[in-house]
Order: structure tokens, then sequence, then C-alpha cells
């Protein structure tokens, strides 16, 4: 169980990060490359950041599902 925790810690991180690489494409003010990199730069990023998003859900709907997670918190109503 253990290792499902440090998973979804460099999953998180991995998000993070690759919103902070889109954030910094679109304040980066070099006007030499050009609107179309800087642009293809921020999509590649927010495009990951998706990508990571779904599968850190899929992850942990399919540890639940394999009894690799238990819930814990308040009961369901």
């Amino acid at each position: 169980m253990s290792r499902m925790k440090y998973l979804v810690v460099v999953a998180f991180v991995g998000i993070v990060g690759s919103l902070a690489a889109a954030l910094v494409a679109m304040m980066k003010g070099d006007s030499s490359s050009g609107d179309a990199h800087r642009s293809r730069r921020m999509a590649r990023a927010l495009t990951a950041r998706i990508g990571l998003s779904i599968l850190l859900f899929l992850l942990i709907i399919l540890s639940h599902w394999m009894g690799w997670i238990q819930p814990t918190g308040l009961p369901a109503l």
C-alpha cells in the first residue's frame, strides 16, 4: 500500500510540473521564437497534464477494484 502513496505523489508532482511548464511557456515574452512555437509548447504541456490526470484517476479506480487501496473517511449515506 505504501507504493501506491508514492506513485500518487509522483503523479501529482508530474501534473503540477506540466502545469508549471505551460505557465512558463505562456508567460515567456520571447518574440523571436514566435507565437506558434510558444503556443505549441503550452499545448503539449497542457496535454501532458490532462493525460497524467486521467492516468492517475484510472490508476486509483483500478487500485480500488484490485483491493490495493481501501476507502477511508466518512461513510456513504
